[in-house]
């Protein structure tokens, strides 16, 4: 976790949600009063996103103190508390809704890519996310697909070469597109393409190269991209997986699948904060 863009993200957050102030609270709350509050599950899920919660108060009240009483990738089930806080009560009512965002939607995406992870329990084949993430969030998506239990695949288009059928399009064939990126990007660098036909996965095998993608394939047909690869490159498939399916694609034998809806289309784990106690104001 990037310590530093976590606190710019937080930040920005805040920054949208209370602007110039919190006009609710600090019409009804002393700056002097102090409260403790509860975050707790009230749908069974895994939990991820603890330490943004942390971060969101931490910037309000850098003496509020958050005890977890579970840790980051615990399953829970709906009346478990996460975790204790204590501190201002501006602060906690304040950041409450920036808080629970994080926390939810981080949440919610650990949930579904564990539920994944369990359905190919005893299979050698790795879960993975996209870069189909939410704009500003990808570093803390990606982080709760692994406190889920997947795996993250690059993080940016800086962090490894994936030649796409658009690229294809643009350089006029797979063999000129990978001959041009290995040029620009040197023999050191591994590159990935993909490939929609059994013809495509043939040509990317006689070019050597690092990765496959076998996009929007039925299981026979990925069946026979993975035999006539025959273990000779890593192979990933993707593309209309759904969580019913994803056992049987897993099956044919790729090394990974990929999936875009672990963050772009998950529901948020349900959450509150409930206030427990105020103290009086000094």
């Amino acid at each position: 976790m990037n310590q530093l863009q976590l606190q710019t993200t937080v930040r920005e957050a805040l920054n949208e949600d209370l602007g110039s102030g919190d006009g609710t609270t600090e019409a009804l709350v002393s700056e002097r009063d102090r409260t403790s509050a509860v975050l707790l599950a009230k749908q069974e899920g895994v939990v991820a996103g603890l330490l943004v919660a942390e971060a969101v108060y931490q910037q309000l009240d850098p003496t509020l103190q958050l005890h977890r009483e579970v840790e980051e990738g615990e399953r829970v089930t709906p009346g478990t508390v996460l975790a204790q806080l204590e501190g201002s009560t501006r602060a906690l009512l304040s950041g409450e809704r920036v808080a629970l965002n994080f926390l939810q939607r981080l949440s919610g995406i650990a949930t579904v890519t564990r539920q994944v992870v369990d359905a190919l329990a005893g299979l050698d084949c790795q879960v993975l996310d996209t870069r189909k993430t939410t704009p500003g969030l990808r570093m803390l998506e990606k982080y709760a697909v692994r406190i889920g239990g997947g795996s993250n695949h690059r993080f940016g288009l800086s962090h490894a070469v994936m030649i796409k059928d658009n690229h294809i399009a643009v350089a006029g064939s797979l063999a000129r597109a990978v001959a041009r990126v290995r040029e620009y990007n040197g023999p050191l660098v591994p590159v990935e393409v993909e490939a929609d036909t059994l013809e495509q996965v043939e040509e990317a095998v006689a070019l050597d190269v690092d990765a496959i993608l076998l996009d929007n394939m039925d299981p026979a047909t990925l069946r026979q991209a993975v035999e006539r690869i025959d273990g000779r490159i890593w192979t990933e498939a993707s593309g209309g997986i759904t969580p019913e399916t994803a056992r049987q694609v897993a099956e044919t034998g790729v090394n990974g699948i990929s999936l875009g809806w672990l963050t772009h289309s998950v529901d948020a784990l349900d959450i509150s904060l409930d206030i427990q106690h105020k103290e009086e104001s000094i």
